[in-house]
């Protein structure tokens, strides 16, 4: 059927800006180390290869390993001369996702971007009550846990390197989808969990400042305890996948091509203002920026909030 959000609450809660299915601008992370999560198939799969394409040596999670051999292959087939890591881990393990960095810093001695794509979710047909309650908790186990992991064992590597983190959000975030408690309020969780990735322990509201053009913390540094790493949620769009058919919404319109894209864009160097913040893959880059970015800025948009009806 026609792919649809309609009667969905929080479908308004948007920025009006162009919304792109497609996004295939070209950048080049020539020399950079990537590890991708979930990447035996979907986006995890497509995002590790466009990342290839653009120069990138790759580490690919996830837990079964036929599949991350099929990953390697399509990477291999694609970019003959790409160094490509498999690693089969399961995300939910603490001590899994230890050792898959370590075994990153070995093969390649450092780590520029992690990619946490792992996620989970039941199927929205089945309300609170009729949800199996250890397939509910699943999905926060994969979908929070799991980007929790890596990140922490991730964040030194990636603090000498001035890395990134993209963990991948949902739209869902921000709907009150029926059926969709487990998985709503996961993506909801990942995108809190980036604003502590970006602010760590500091215990005032962060505030951004221009310096030369560019937006930079005026935290003190103490007060963060990896200030090097920038770190974005990503909803990636309504791209066809496993997870995705599980919805009663219809066949979803974007590929996986639009958020890998995005992911390129992000770590590129041009966006590091939307550090600790929230974006869709859907919206147009250069709108937001043209006309939104100094206001988000300026009112610390784009991050979870509570929302506070004014007379």
């Amino acid at each position: 059927m026609p792919f649809s959000l309609d009667g969905i609450l929080g479908v308004d809660e948007d920025l009006p800006v162009t919304n792109h299915n497609e996004n295939c601008t070209p950048h080049n992370i020539q020399g950079k180390v990537v590890l991708v999560t979930g990447a035996s198939r979907g986006i995890g799969k497509e995002t590790a290869l466009q990342y290839a394409r653009a120069g990138a040596s790759l580490a690919i999670v996830a837990r079964i390993k036929e599949s991350l051999n099929e990953t390697r292959d399509a990477i291999l087939a694609a970019v003959p001369d790409a160094e490509v890591l498999v690693l089969p881990a399961d995300v939910r393990d603490d001590e899994s996702a230890e050792y898959a960095v370590q075994k990153v810093l070995e093969c390649f001695k450092r780590l520029d971007i992690l990619i946490a794509n792992a996620g989970a979710i039941t199927p929205y047909s089945e309300t609170i009550t009729k949800k199996n309650r250890s397939a509910w908790w699943n999905t926060f186990e994969v979908s929070v846990r799991g980007i929790f992991n890596f990140v922490s064992a991730a964040l030194p590597a990636l603090e000498s390197a001035r890395g990134y983190v993209i963990a991948i959000s949902s739209v869902g975030a921000q709907l009150r989808i029926q059926g969709g408690s487990d998985g709503c309020i996961a993506k909801h969780t990942v995108n809190r969990l980036v604003e502590y990735i970006v602010l760590g322990n500091c215990f005032h509201p962060v505030s951004l400042v221009k310096n030369d053009n560019q937006y930079a913390s005026a935290l003190s540094p103490y007060d963060v305890e990896y200030p090097g790493v920038r770190a974005i949620s990503l909803a990636p769009g309504f791209v066809p996948t496993q997870l995705s058919r599980t919805s009663n919404a219809g066949e979803p319109p974007d590929t996986a091509a639009l958020p890998a894209a995005t992911m390129l864009y992000l770590t590129s160097g041009r966006a590091d203002w939307l550090s600790g913040r929230y974006y869709s893959a859907n919206w147009d880059i250069s709108e937001v920026e043209r006309d939104w970015k100094d206001l988000i800025v300026e009112k610390g948009g784009l991050v979870n909030k509570l929302c506070i009806p004014r007379a």
